[in-house]
């Protein structure tokens, strides 16, 4: 049986960039573009009316902005949501509430080199939509959106660390990391992350964490050491190894060619936990397409490591965490929410 076209929603305020991607994903036999709104109120009618598999949304745009419309749909009426938005400073961060409030994934509009430009967004544009109609967006509902914690809570930096914990996470991922780490206490193990995203993106999300952890967090640097209490984020473009240095774990992070298909690449970052760390390891594999990380989990598993992975049911797309379990390189599959609570007990030595 032939496999039904996803049905798009489009709202943006600009008529131009609607007909733009109007026209142009239409031209996908495998997208149907149902309707398009100049804003949210007449994009939430639509909504109710059309059914729409997928929305894409601007989300700098009058009246009330995409950030916050998503905060009032998600809980009411979760729906997968493609975030496009220009790249100015301003929109960098609020790409990064966006994720928060529940999109699912963003692509950026061209600001310059605009013929070619808008052809890397379109075929950008259409794989992102086609994954995004198949992710699982029903715990949103009825999920109440909580502005930020303040930044009051005591972090710590320790001297040294013997072991090393290492997530990695792709679509859905900013999300199922926050919900693991932020429960951590400030004297976990040290953190290193491959959360699949693009240069600038990661340090943002990297100074988010920090902002609401107990743990302090940063984008990786060549050279930073992995602490107690401190999460090493890899930066967007770049492979994240951890390297041993005596009695020190410190990051190595460099430019390279894409690693299942990637960089960074989870796969990359676990083959070197697995050969640097060994037993010492906790490995956390979390929502995301595709089968990075799977082939460096089951290295760290033989090399002594204690790995967990989030279970379907909770994945935003169970793609990574599923690979990673059928080669047989995770200790336990659980809810996304059991996750730190079965870490903090193997830390601890109480499983």
């Amino acid at each position: 049986m032939k496999k039904a076209p996803v049905k798009v929603l489009i709202i943006d305020d600009s008529a131009l960039v609607r007909k733009i991607l109007s026209e142009g994903l239409s031209r996908d036999p495998g997208i149907e573009i149902v309707g398009t709104a100049p804003d949210v109120y007449v994009g939430r009618d639509m909504i109710v009316d059309l059914s729409p598999d997928v929305l894409t949304l601007d989300i700098e745009m009058p009246r009330m902005d995409g950030v916050e419309f998503l905060r009032r749909l998600m809980p009411q009426y979760p729906l997968p949501v493609v975030v496009v938005s220009s790249l100015t400073q301003r929109g960098k961060q609020i790409t990064i509430d966006a994720l928060e409030a529940g999109a699912i994934d963003f692509v950026p509009k061209p600001l310059t080199n605009l013929s070619s430009g808008l052809v890397a967004l379109l075929t950008e544009l259409s794989t992102k939509i086609k994954l995004a109609s198949t992710a699982n967006v029903s715990h949103w509902k009825q999920k109440k959106y909580t502005t930020n914690k303040s930044g009051t809570k005591q972090k710590a930096l320790y001297e040294s660390t013997d072991k090393v914990i290492a997530i990695g996470a792709s679509t859905g991922g900013t999300e199922a990391i926050k919900a693991v780490v932020t429960e951590l206490p400030s004297n976990t193990p040290g953190i290193v992350i491959v959360q699949h995203m693009p240069p600038v993106f990661t340090k943002m999300f990297a100074d988010r964490l920090n902002e609401i952890c107990n743990m302090s967090a940063k984008e990786a640097e060549d050279g930073d050491r992995i602490l107690t209490g401190r999460i090493l984020v890899a930066p967007g473009g770049k492979h994240l190894r951890v390297q041993r240095s005596g009695g020190i774990y410190i990051v190595k992070c460099q430019e390279g060619e894409k690693v299942s298909g990637h960089c960074p690449s989870v796969d990359v970052m676990m083959h070197s936990v697995a050969e640097q760390v060994g037993a010492n390891a906790y490995g956390v594999m979390l929502t995301g397409m595709g089968r990075d990380g799977a082939d460096g989990m089951l290295a760290m598993k033989n090399a002594g490591a204690w790995n967990v992975a989030q279970d379907e049911s909770t994945s935003v797309v169970y793609g990574m965490p599923k690979v990673a379990a059928d080669v047989g390189g995770v200790d336990k599959i659980l809810p996304l929410d059991k996750i730190t609570s079965a870490l903090i007990k193997k830390i601890n030595g109480d499983v």
